[in-house]
């Protein structure tokens, strides 16, 4: 766990293990470092085949990696990176509003998305896989900012809060 308001990812003892200062970063049973979401999602989908989290077909398996990458590089990166640290893409305090209001309009749109490719699943596949966990981190970054989330993704979050992983999870943060 890091604490982000000291920019704990940017300290020496962090950027030991992850010089690129991101996370999530797993450190493995062996020692070694895997970095990147999808990269960590996809590896513990086959480290633990009984949680059946890989699509079961090539066409759900390219939409969940979609959907993966649309979320993380778009929905994350561009939308609540700016909510987050606007300081990060401006020189200065002028222009946090204008940035912050960018970022809130790409993650808006985002959900808009995605919203409609949820249409009539409840899963991002049809089926529980990594790439709802992708759409949950986003969903669930959403509520903290007050930003609504339109009706299936509403009906996904709520979905995956009641999930005993996901309860889990958020019990130990």
């Amino acid at each position: 766990m890091l604490d982000f308001s000291v920019r704990q990812q940017c300290h020496p003892a962090f950027t030991a293990i992850n010089p690129k200062s991101t996370v999530p970063t797993l450190i493995r049973d062996d020692g070694t470092v895997l970095t990147e979401f999808g990269a960590i999602a996809r590896w513990l989908s086959r480290i633990y085949p009984e949680a059946d989290l890989l699509p079961h077909d090539a066409e759900s398996e390219a939409r969940a990696i979609e959907l993966l990458d649309y979320v993380v590089g778009t929905v994350h990166m561009r939308g609540f990176s700016r909510l987050f640290f606007p300081a990060s893409f401006g020189s200065s305090e002028e222009h946090c509003a204008d940035i912050l209001i960018a970022g809130g309009k790409i993650a808006a749109k985002g959900f808009e998305v995605i919203n409609a490719g949820l249409a009539g699943r409840t899963y991002v596949t049809g089926r529980h896989s990594f790439a709802d966990a992708a759409l949950f981190y986003v969903e669930h970054w959403a509520q903290r900012v007050s930003l609504p989330l339109l009706g299936n993704c509403a009906r996904h979050y709520a979905t995956m809060l009641e999930r005993p992983a996901v309860q889990r999870a958020l019990a130990a943060r």
